[in-house]
């Protein structure tokens, strides 16, 4: 074959594109699992910290100590997920199957809930944890994150100092869900209401909406007082 033709070119291009395509395909099938645990293991992690449990060894073993994951019921009762179904993508779970995780932890001898939030940001994604005690309705821990928050700004989120201001803080008023983030330095109801971050106010709307939007998902499981 003429190595100069223009078939001999496209041939040899079509074989290095398979092969290419057949090794990349090959690497993205043998990391897969590994890639999955990671996603787990972050997940744990962050449950965890919304419990006040942060930088853990262990997270695996910790998660597994210490919390349960559960769907809420349309009576707002609980059951337990099985543990080979343990979810690390909670919006297309809701949107395809109507399930709504609820995290039940036992800490110290005192049930604690964390619940799944997720909202979008100025710039992507922002996601997190609103972990409450046992009267479902006092603030225990929160823990929340970002893909692509301006850094110094909107990515503050992601701090402890922002997170922590929700601890005992209150999520209900009059069964509602009136927990959420105001404009910095305008808070006007103590008890449910933290700063919102200077200069990343879209950012703090954004976590606000969020809260809100999601936490209301649970407002059966929230005013039920039925024990589980």
């Amino acid at each position: 074959m003429n190595t100069n033709s223009n078939s001999y070119t496209i041939i040899y291009a079509s074989v290095i594109v398979v092969i290419v395509a057949f090794l990349l395909a090959f690497v993205s099938s043998s990391l897969k699992e590994t890639q999955n645990k990671n996603v787990e293991l972050d997940t744990k992690k962050q449950i965890l910290a919304a419990l006040n449990k942060r930088g853990v060894e262990n997270a695996d073993a910790e998660y597994a100590k210490y919390v349960k994951d559960m769907l809420m019921n349309e009576d707002g009762t609980l059951s337990e997920v099985p543990a080979n179904e343990f979810a690390t993508s909670y919006e297309k779970e809701v949107k395809g199957k109507n399930r709504l995780h609820v995290f039940v932890a036992d800490i110290d001898g005192e049930k604690k809930y964390v619940f799944p939030v997720y909202g979008t940001g100025l710039w992507g994604a922002i996601w997190g944890y609103v972990a409450l005690n046992e009267d479902r309705n006092t603030v225990y821990g929160t823990y929340f994150s970002h893909a692509s928050e301006t850094p110094g700004l909107g990515a503050e989120i992601a701090t402890e100092p922002f997170q922590n201001q929700f601890i005992n803080k209150k999520t209900l008023e009059n069964g509602d869900v009136a927990l959420g983030v105001v404009k910095h330095g305008k808070i006007e109801k103590e008890d449910y209401q933290v700063d919102g971050i200077s200069g990343g106010t879209i950012t703090s709307v954004a976590v606000d909406a969020m809260i809100k939007s999601c936490l209301s998902n649970y407002k059966k499981f929230l005013t039920n007082n039925v024990e589980d």
